[in-house]
């Protein structure tokens, strides 16, 4: 056996080829020297240089050899002469070369395959001299030589010896023992490669014109532009293109139709004028804007759970929309998006979900930033006349992504201020509108623009400065702060690793504990989010990096005792329970900026002719809750034992400490009716009881907001009694933190005598107190509470 590379022997066809292979001139020496037959078999792979026999084809061809010429370079150049195929049986090694068993198939037709085999025979030759125009190196001889072929199996393998290209195509034809489905095989490939040889024959002869053709065409636009620049007037070439880009682009019609009126403006003006350079910006912005293409979106609610998942801890109410979209976008496709908006105190993570909730929709992502904006035109664009006139923000943030469909962000909604330019925010109404923002119009654009694919999202620290009809065009969700554990958790799981990362730390090198991570939320940061957490994490590892090159240690491991030492002294000190109860002063719950706050309210009652005093840097809402507290107080003089003129006799002050703080709204109210209750009648607070809530005259409790991170404060404190109003009762299951639920007595009160009666204390202090006309009970001694008798409470009951 000889393997052939790149070569196919056929029976009755000769066949001249070289031996390079050591193995491959040792068969062809065997043969000659006994005189024996060789089996010629194509190999698979032309590259291999020793080929197995599992590289080989199973049908070659017994062949003779009739010429062995040894040439000087060592090579052997061999003539041979095809007579059958054959099959391989069997291939084994023996010395240098291989010797193979096979089984010689031969197929005969009667008559050379009658009426069809001649049909055949003509379509093939057919297609031979078709091939041979498309193939000039063929010589026509080869027409000549295969008309004189008469037998169906000879035509097919002498033309196909002849005429293919590639040895695939060669071996195709030698695997098929039947004569006349060969020349079938054969027919098919020819035409195949006709067609293939017609084609590239076109693109030659095309690209041999645009040659010849080029060389006259450049000297003529040579002289085209020196006439063109003399004239000052644009280039066909040029007008050429910008109306070829116009009908490729696939543009909506009625926006076709409008480049293509400002391209002919464009065409009857000089080239060097301001108002061509205005239409050909015009133009350029329009084709660069997506008008039609759009984005898939990811309907795998799983998948999309995970990226939320693993993006983000908590924030559930947040991920549970964003799943509900999902859902409904996958048996609703044709459902319009609606517009959220995050609210919640910085570094709550309000950005960085709008980014999460893109990959796990799999949208393109832009943010929009709307901060300090104060011209409609960063909207809308400016008109297109104007000097340095742009699209507005939505639209360029659209063509930044290239699809129509993206997610924008619009952050800090609330930092829009408006002046003589217009409202930005009023522009922003139509952007928002599900049933307007169908048709939005950019004025530089001029044209109609779909916003109704696209997923806003908007961000706001408060929805005080926002419009009232923009709040209402969005659904907001409102980002609590993070609690302890929160932060702990997004500390383990995030900031570490991406701060340690940052700073060219690994895991392996830099590890903080868990004391660690709550000494600096308790000692070193006092917020709603985590970003000064983070800032603090990157200190440490920056101080960490310091010390991994400095010393030479392998690890360092920060745990609680050791954060002073890299960031120095606490900076917070937090708020403590007070040692003993005291007279007129209550611990009040307010809810900031940076999350909840417990706030001491104090009273002191002092001679005077009245006067009420409030300080702490109270606002309009917290002093009025003062006034309607006195006058609720003076309205049950009797019931709570105080004198009944001592708004007449005695000067009030009111004072909430840490007075450099603004301070205002309603939920105070309860507070200051017990300090006052407290400081007039000398009887002592509970100071491990907290409260909020908001009062009327007739001694209502009203709800309040903010119980979550209310509570969370009061929890943080050590308070483990809590008065809340009743109608907030819900709010403690669906809004505080598990932890503070199952460690804290939530106490629901409707009117002030609940709150009064859970936190006065059964003693009284006289020398602060300034009741004279209390009721007596049967010891003689003031009782912890005297109801109306109108209304008893449950403490009268009891």
């Amino acid at each position: 056996m000889i393997p052939l590379r790149g070569i196919v022997a056929f029976p009755s066809i000769p066949v001249s080829f070289e031996l390079v292979r050591d193995e491959s001139i040792a068969a062809a020496s065997a043969a000659g020297k006994s005189d024996t037959y060789v089996f010629l078999l194509t190999q698979k792979d032309i590259g291999m240089e020793k080929p197995s026999p599992d590289g080989m084809y199973e049908i070659g061809t017994v062949a003779k050899i009739k010429q062995s010429i040894k040439t000087p370079e060592g090579t052997v150049r061999v003539i041979v002469e095809g007579l059958c195929r054959a099959n391989v049986l069997n291939i084994t090694k023996v010395g240098k070369y291989f010797v193979a068993d096979v089984l010689s198939k031969t197929v005969t037709v009667d008559d050379n395959g009658g009426v069809k085999g001649e049909a055949l025979i003509r379509e093939a030759q057919r297609i031979l001299e078709e091939q041979l125009k498309n193939m000039p190196a063929l010589s026509a001889d080869l027409s000549l030589a295969a008309k004189a072929i008469k037998n169906p199996g000879l035509y097919a393998d002498f033309v196909a010896s002849g005429v293919l290209v590639k040895f695939e195509d060669k071996q195709y034809i030698l695997e098929e023992f039947d004569p006349i489905r060969r020349l079938e095989k054969l027919a098919v490939v020819m035409e195949q490669e006709t067609d293939l040889l017609r084609i590239e024959m076109d693109i030659h002869k095309r690209v041999r014109a645009q040659l010849d053709q080029s060389q006259k065409d450049y000297y003529l636009r040579e002289q085209l532009k020196v006439i063109q620049s003399e004239l000052g007037e644009y280039g066909m070439n040029e007008i050429d293109e910008y109306s070829d880009n116009i009908y490729a682009a696939g543009l909506p019609e009625e926006v076709e139709a409008k480049l293509l009126k400002e391209l002919g403006k464009m065409t009857k003006m000089p080239y060097a004028s301001s108002e061509s350079s205005v239409i050909r910006n015009y133009i350029d912005t329009c084709l660069e804007f997506p008008w039609k293409k759009l984005s898939k979106d990811r309907t795998d609610i799983l998948s999309a759970k995970k990226i939320l998942d693993a993006d983000h801890d908590g924030i559930e109410k947040v991920k549970e929309r964003i799943l509900e979209y999902i859902a409904v976008r996958q048996n609703a496709p044709e459902l319009k998006n609606q517009t959220i908006c995050l609210v919640g105190a910085p570094g709550v993570g309000k950005t960085s979900v709008a980014a999460s909730i893109a990959r796990a929709l799999k949208r393109k992502y832009v943010r929009v930033s709307l901060g300090g904006v104060r011209d409609e035109a960063d909207i809308r664009g400016h008109r297109k006349t104007y000097i340095g006139s742009m699209p507005g923000r939505i639209a360029e943030a659209l063509t930044k992504t290239g699809v129509r469909n993206p997610l924008i962000l619009l952050d800090e909604i609330d930092k829009m201020s408006r002046d003589s330019h217009g409202d930005p925010a009023s522009a922003l109404l139509e952007v928002l509108d599900g049933e307007q923002n169908k048709s939005f119009r950019d004025h530089f654009m001029e044209l109609p623009i779909d916003l109704s694919e696209c997923i806003f999202i908007a961000t706001a620290n408060t929805l005080d400065t926002v419009p009232t009809p923009l709040i209402d065009r969005m659904e907001v969700i409102e980002m609590k702060s993070y609690t302890r554990s929160e932060k702990v958790s997004i500390a383990k799981n995030h900031l570490i690793a991406k701060q340690a990362k940052r700073h060219g730390l690994n895991l392996r090198q830099l590890k903080i504990t868990e004391d660690a991570i709550i000494e600096l939320i308790n000692y070193y940061t006092r917020e709603a989010g985590v970003r000064n957490l983070e800032r603090e994490i990157a200190s440490l590892c920056r101080k960490s990096a310091r010390k991994l090159v400095e010393s030479g240690v392998k690890r360092v491991v920060i745990d609680g005792c050791d954060v002073k030492e890299y960031l120095g002294a606490r900076r917070i000190i937090p708020d403590r329970m007070g040692e003993e109860d005291v007279v007129g002063e209550v611990n009040g719950l307010a809810y900031t900026g940076v999350g909840g706050d417990v706030l001491k309210i104090e009273a002191e009652i002092l001679d005077g002719s009245g006067k009420l005093e409030l300080t702490g840097s109270l606002g309009d809402v917290m002093k009025e809750s003062a006034k309607a507290a006195i006058t609720y107080i003076r309205a049950r003089t009797e019931m709570f034992g105080i004198e009944h003129d001592f708004y007449k006799t005695k000067d009030i002050h009111i004072h909430v400490p840490e007075g450099a703080v603004p301070k205002d709204g309603p939920s105070a109210g309860v507070t200051i009716v017990t300090a006052l209750v407290s400081a007039l009648s000398g009887r002592r607070v509970r100071r491990d009881i907290a409260m909020t809530g908001e009062i009327t005259l007739r001694g209502n409790v009203l709800a309040i907001g903010g119980l979550r991170e209310k509570s969370m404060a009061a929890y943080a404190m050590g308070i483990r009694t809590i008065l809340i109003p009743k109608d907030n009762l819900s709010d403690v299951v669906e809004e505080v933190d598990r932890e503070v639920r199952e460690n804290v007595e939530f106490i629901p009160c409707s009117k002030i005598d609940d709150v009064l009666a859970s936190a006065l204390s059964d003693s009284i202090d006289s020398a602060n107190s300034f009741g004279n006309s209390a009721k007596k009970d049967i010891n003689g001694e003031i009782p912890v509470y005297i109801a109306s008798s109108d209304r008893p409470s449950d403490s009268a009951r009891g």
